[in-house]
């Protein structure tokens, strides 16, 4: 199911022992906590690309504090998945998202990110999915056809890959932030759902999307790990908002093509 990340290569990963190897004999060897980084040094644009180990930390307390568990639940409603699928999350962070829906629906699950502290985070938190490091923004280490979902939470999107990597008649879900999404300490927040649409319309077809708000008590220190976790900018001083909004667009697409790609 791995394809081997060197330039050139993509030759299809086999497990031996704790690593895994291509017909060429490049070799990539299992973390200690599970996970594989396939990450090429051409493929970064700094030495510790993604998340910081601070905002894997900050974002793990709001997970852990509950904030995020209704959104979970409207995320699990939405996809209706079911214990035969094959899911993969690209942009995964963490693994709060794939590792509880994975335990819930019994699928099994793929999670990539570029962040080594996320998935490090992950293998450790969810060691029943699949974690590995990679730059999902430039090609994912996946075989085409393997999934028959792919989902993208307020994540970066990369169009024909989650198009290769799909099934015919597989799905891809997108959750952007809604423009009302942190409204205490941001503001009202631009609308991603039209362009996102738009961005995707060539290779994919909305079918189904749906509005995910809640909103949650937080404390001073809660306030200050969103300012930690998230990469948008929030107002100098938040402290005045004691309840705040979480929400996201959730769009569900089909693939335009049911040609395998190679």
């Amino acid at each position: 199911m791995l394809r081997c990340p060197v330039r050139d290569c993509q030759k299809p990963l086999v497990r031996e022992n704790r690593s895994y190897v291509c017909a060429t004999r490049h070799s990539f060897d299992i973390a200690r906590s599970g996970y594989i980084n396939l990450l090429q040094p051409q493929d970064r644009k700094s030495k510790n690309p993604g998340d910081s180990v601070l905002a894997v930390a900050a974002r793990r307390r709001l997970h852990d504090l509950g904030v995020t568990t209704p959104l979970l639940v409207d995320i699990a409603t939405f996809l209706k998945l079911t214990r035969q699928d094959v899911v993969l999350d690209a942009g995964c962070g963490d693994g709060f998202y794939l590792g509880n829906l994975g335990l819930r629906f019994g699928f099994e699950a793929h999670g990539v990110d570029i962040s080594i502290p996320a998935i490090d985070t992950a293998a450790k938190r969810h060691p029943h999915c699949q974690w590995i490091v990679a730059n999902a923004d430039r090609e994912l280490p996946y075989q085409s056809a393997y999934f028959s979902h792919v989902v993208s939470i307020t994540a970066r999107m990369n169009v024909p890959e989650f198009e290769r990597v799909l099934k015919p008649g597989g799905r891809l879900m997108i959750a952007v932030p809604a423009p009302d999404d942190l409204i205490e300490l941001r503001g009202v927040g631009r609308d991603r759902r039209t362009r996102t649409i738009e961005e995707f319309r060539s290779h994919f077809e909305l079918v189904a999307s749906s509005r995910a708000t809640h909103t949650a008590e937080m404390d001073a220190e809660a306030i200050e790990d969103i300012r930690l976790a998230i990469y948008r900018p929030i107002q100098a001083e938040p402290a005045v908002a004691s309840r705040v909004t979480f929400s996201l667009d959730l769009l569900l697409f089909e693939s335009r093509n049911a040609i395998i790609r190679s």
